[in-house]
């Protein structure tokens, strides 16, 4: 077979990573290939090898040698020589085959990057040579499947319909990976089309991958579309981890997950080259087990970029190192504002945990305002300027994109329609496409869009996030992120209880999610929130958290969740959560219709 050949000196052994898409494919991507060549062929070939349901969980051993080691102490191990980067692939290589395609099976990762370990050596020649790429040099990280790569891996966000050719030019976001010096060792399943496909979608599940599990308790959801990058994170399969959101899609799985996860503001990094929903909400960022390493990578994300328009309002805004705002006494005088409102109330077991986060930052010296809450947020999940923008812009923004691919099956979004009702059998199996159906058919009027994208994010940010910080001289806002994990059901979808990452989604404003405790098993996390790119101060009140509650505990691969029995003297006692008063109740159920319920599906 032919390879393209390198521009680089003849004198010197090629960098596998400046090979594009070549035909020189691993056996399992050939296959994939070869099965989509001829029309009309069965896909079952195409599925990821460890969705076979119902497989034995062996008993296995799990722990590793850099099993929770951090970005940092990679890197000062690399530095002092005690560790290359070519054993930490060959870790999480092995991990991944025994723990992720084998053994408990979490099916986090989709594939592999064949070049992982050639792109491992000639990291660990260029630093013996004195030449460091950047703040990442040697680290391997995996990026959600959805987001181009300029490689010999797929990208085609869980679907089936873009199995082909690999993307020709790297994600903007992926490039900037690739030029501080990281390794982008696979991709990570995610919930198809990022979970705007279907009204009953479960969480998790592909076309291409199947389900992904959560890796504390393998029966139960990893939640939200980036759900392969924080199952894999939290798994120990990678370093760190790029996942998308355009309302909860990132919070939410490193919720579930137990790791970090930083929703950025709008515009803080590129969205050129990710398989898009809606270019008014979309963002990238990142999953990490610690802040600090989820600060590492988001600073290599920032910049302007020519190619998506919305990175200009960042100047002047954007930093290239995120770890200068670590603070472990982060919260010591910060004022922090208590979103209760329309955002708790919904699971006991998260309201316990919740208490105890918020006793947890007054004893580390945070002055807690309570309530502070979002006044426009009942408003907000009444409005349905969210559910107009996203079905809007879903169909342009996915037909410009697919304009930028060749070799793949689909061109525009009426093409994927066809396709999956042509494949119903593997596609459709658990739930439907209504979200494609509604955006294909243009059901609002373009003068209803306008409306709704100007009022949408007014209400939702200069009239609620930044009105309630402004008028308690608030640094930032602390909610829950959600409940704990559900077990998955593929048969009736998602049993989505709650969350509080809507007004941040529709204001463009950034989120971060660090876990606040466990209950029965499960993690269960916070999220602060604050106004346009104050990514440096939610960093440090984070950190600060998570200096004095040391909350994050690795995952043991439950097959299941043994609740304790009535009568177990040693059951645990659910706390009395902080009553919700019922007239909140009562609004609640007079404004939020079902159809708008459906809307908070965790995109």
């Amino acid at each position: 077979m032919s390879k393209e050949r390198s521009t680089a000196d003849p004198g010197k052994a090629p960098d596998p990573e400046e090979r594009g898409p070549s035909v020189d494919l691993s056996r399992r991507n050939f296959l994939r290939l070869g099965a989509l060549a001829g029309a009309g062929a069965p896909l079952a070939g195409l599925l990821h090898p460890g969705a076979a349901a119902g497989a034995e969980v062996p008993t296995y051993e799990a722990a590793g040698e850099f099993e929770e080691t951090t970005v940092a102490e990679m890197l000062a191990g690399m530095e002092s020589g005690d560790v290359s980067s070519a054993d930490l692939v060959a870790f999480y290589l092995d991990r991944i085959a025994r723990l992720d395609q084998g053994g408990p099976n979490v099916n986090s990762i989709l594939e592999v990057n064949p070049q992982a370990r050639g792109l491992a050596r000639s990291r660990d020649a260029e630093r013996r040579a004195g030449n460091l790429r950047g703040a990442l040099h040697g680290i391997p990280v995996v990026v959600k499947d959805n987001i181009d790569t300029r490689d010999q891996m797929q990208t085609t966000a869980g679907s089936l319909a873009l199995v082909g050719v690999p993307a020709l030019q790297d994600a903007t976001v992926a490039r900037k990976l690739k030029q501080a010096g990281a390794i982008i060792l696979g991709k990570a399943n995610l919930s198809e089309w990022a979970n705007f496909r279907g009204f009953n979608s479960t969480s998790g599940w592909s076309g291409r991958g199947q389900q992904t599990k959560n890796p504390y308790v393998l029966d139960r959801n990893p939640c939200g579309s980036s759900s392969g990058s924080a199952a894999a994170v939290s798994a120990n399969f990678a370093a760190a981890a790029l996942g998308t959101e355009t309302d909860g899609s990132i919070v939410c799985p490193s919720h579930a997950n137990g790791v970090v996860g930083i929703k950025p503001t709008v515009g803080l990094t590129s969205r050129a080259g990710v398989i898009p929903i809606a270019h008014t909400q979309d963002t990238v960022g990142p999953h990490g087990r610690t802040v600090a390493d989820a600060a590492a990578i988001l600073g290599v994300l920032t910049g302007v970029d020519p190619r998506d328009p919305a990175t200009n309002r960042s100047a002047g805004h954007f930093h290239t190192d995120y770890t200068q705002f670590l603070d472990p006494d982060g919260l010591a005088g910060a004022r922090i504002g208590v979103f209760r409102e329309g955002v708790t109330g919904y699971s006991a077991e998260t309201d316990a945990v919740f208490e105890e986060a918020l006793a947890a930052m007054a004893d580390a010296g945070a002055v807690l305002v309570d309530p502070a809450d979002v006044p426009t947020i009942l408003e907000l999940f009444a409005d349905l300027a969210e559910l107009i923008v996203l079905v809007w812009e879903f169909k342009r923004d996915l037909n410009a994109y697919l304009a930028t691919r060749t070799g793949v099956p689909v061109h525009n979004m009426a093409d994927v329609i066809d396709f999956n009702i042509a494949h119903a059998a593997v596609e459709l199996k658990w739930f439907g496409q209504e979200w494609f159906e509604l955006a294909e058919a243009e059901i609002f009027s373009e003068q209803e869009y306008l409306e709704a994208v100007e009022r949408g994010p007014r209400l939702a940010g200069p009239e609620g996030i930044d009105a309630v910080i402004a008028e308690h001289g608030l640094d930032a806002l602390v909610s829950p992120t959600g409940a704990p994990a559900w077990p998955t059901d593929l048969i009736n979808g998602d049993h989505f209880l709650g969350a509080s990452s809507t007004a941040a989604a529709m204001a463009g404003y950034p989120l971060l999610n660090v876990t606040a405790g466990f209950t029965f098993g499960l993690p269960v996390g916070i999220s602060f929130m604050g106004g346009a790119f104050s990514e440096p101060t939610l960093i440090k009140l984070a950190s600060g958290f998570e200096h004095v509650t040391q909350a994050r505990q690795a995952p043991k691969f439950l097959p299941t969740l043994k609740l304790p029995t009535r009568n177990d003297p040693t059951a645990p006692v659910r706390a009395a959560s902080r009553a919700f008063p019922a007239r909140r109740l009562e609004l609640m159920a007079e404004r939020l219709t079902p159809r708008q319920r459906r809307l908070l599906r965790l995109i």
